[in-house]
């Protein structure tokens, strides 16, 4: 798996984590706080789309992930 494979993985189910623990007709509702780390995920994703920097896909390349699409 490339970066940004793996980057889009981590937010995709981080995203519908925190929606299932946040949402109240959630069978695993835990609190609506949870939607807050909903936001925060696509924030960042906004962020990387606009500054072309992402540090989770930084942190994956010193790892020695492979780069790339």
């Amino acid at each position: 798996m490339t970066s940004w494979q793996i980057v889009r993985l981590v937010a995709g189910t981080f995203i519908l984590l925190s929606l299932a623990l946040g949402i109240p007709g959630s069978p695993i509702f835990v609190s609506s706080w949870w939607l807050a780390f909903t936001a925060f995920v696509g924030a960042n994703l906004l962020q990387s789309a606009l500054t072309r920097w992402c540090l989770m896909e930084s942190l994956l390349r010193k790892l020695g992930v492979r780069p790339g699409c």
